[in-house]
């Protein structure tokens, strides 16, 4: 698949068509639709465009064939994994990725060691105290 063809794709899934997403973008009305023949793309402008469908620049290049997410995601499935990847690939915060600070909320509000960690928590205050 080429990178306009992933881009065509990515566009579908959302409902939009190139030129709406052109439009969204900033990019003139034909930018999308000329990658078609286009032999290189400008970095910056991948990077815009993949970050407009929150997926990588290489995704957009064929480099790795890691799909959007279409299906729901098991926070507490996340939370409690070893890999940070996971939220890197799966998780946001309003389009940016996520911070150490978020990564420890979401593991602290979704891991299965819930009370083990509330009474951490009540011993670290106590400590301080």
């Amino acid at each position: 698949m080429t990178t306009f063809e992933r881009i065509k794709f990515l566009a579908d899934r959302q409902g939009k068509s190139l030129q709406k997403v052109s439009e969204d973008l900033g990019l003139s009305q034909n930018y999308v639709y000329n990658m078609r023949n286009a032999k290189t793309s400008n970095a910056d402008k991948l990077a815009l465009i993949a970050d407009y469908f929150h997926v990588s620049v290489d995704y957009l290049l064929g480099r790795e064939d890691v799909k959007p997410v279409t299906e729901p995601v098991d926070l507490a499935e996340i939370a409690n994994a070893d890999d940070d990847y996971i939220f890197d690939s799966v998780l946001s915060a309003g389009g940016r990725p996520l911070t150490d600070k978020d990564k420890a909320m979401i593991k602290l509000v979704f891991a299965d060691r819930w009370d083990e960690l509330i009474e951490k928590a009540k011993d670290n205050k106590k400590g301080k105290a």
